[in-house]
């Protein structure tokens, strides 16, 4: 993405570049309200490490993608993030990357965090799939079944402030739910006794130019929620 390009996305959402704009009216313009779906908090072996989570997520067979993809994409980022973000699954340059978010959307993501004072390096990036679908295809019931455990251990092991979910299929995915974007946007959920707040996709925000105005005033009700959370 030219550095042209990547301004006009920018503009068109309100963001002053680089720079964090006051949230006082958006926090007005969202829904405080706080859904505790998924709110039971599960715990983890003492054991449990981030070396052997990666190496259990590498070699895992537990369902058919095992079979099709180049390499699991097990996430990057801070592994003591306070933001956790978590997206659908990975892509097809992921999967031949083996890292999360890669691409134009990757691109949008990142500028997206930096609008709030955020790096790809202070934030810690994953899927609710480790595996690529075949053909960029909606993850599969059993398929999000499978790689739930890895979720929940990541989580466990970074301790986030608050979890982003990353689109639609994400957010039901982790809240499981069939409600739609709409509906989950502008509330707290939980996730394993972790805050969630739900965000357009960079995928989607590409193709929607309208759109890019509700995004930041998402992200905007993200960095509120952290900031209350801490006070």
């Amino acid at each position: 993405m030219d550095n042209a390009l990547r301004l006009q996305y920018l503009e068109a959402m309100g963001i002053d570049v680089w720079v964090p704009r006051a949230s006082a009216h958006t926090e007005q313009a969202l829904s405080s309200e706080v859904s505790s779906s998924n709110a039971e908090t599960e715990t983890i072996s003492p054991s449990d490490n981030w070396d052997a989570l990666q190496a259990e997520v590498s070699n895992c067979t537990k369902c058919a993608l095992c079979n099709t993809r180049t390499q699991t994409v097990f996430g990057s980022g801070n592994k003591q993030a306070e933001w956790m973000l978590v997206g659908e699954a990975p892509g097809q340059h992921e999967d031949e990357q083996g890292l999360p978010f890669v691409g134009n959307a990757g691109l949008l993501l990142t500028e997206m965090l930096r609008a709030i004072g955020l790096t790809r390096e202070e934030v810690f990036i994953t899927n609710i799939l480790k595996c690529r679908p075949p053909n960029n295809r909606d993850p599969h019931a059993d398929e999000v079944e499978s790689c739930n455990d890895y979720l929940k251990r990541q989580q466990q092991l970074i301790q986030p402030k608050i979890i982003l979910a990353i689109g639609r299929i994400a957010a039901q995915a982790l809240l499981k739910t069939d409600e739609p974007l709409a509906k989950l946007r502008g509330k707290v959920h939980t996730f394993n006794n972790t805050p969630v707040v739900v965000v357009y996709h960079p995928a989607y925000l590409l193709r929607s130019l309208p759109e890019k105005r509700k995004a930041w005033l998402d992200l905007m009700y993200a960095l509120q929620t952290v900031k209350n959370n801490k006070g």
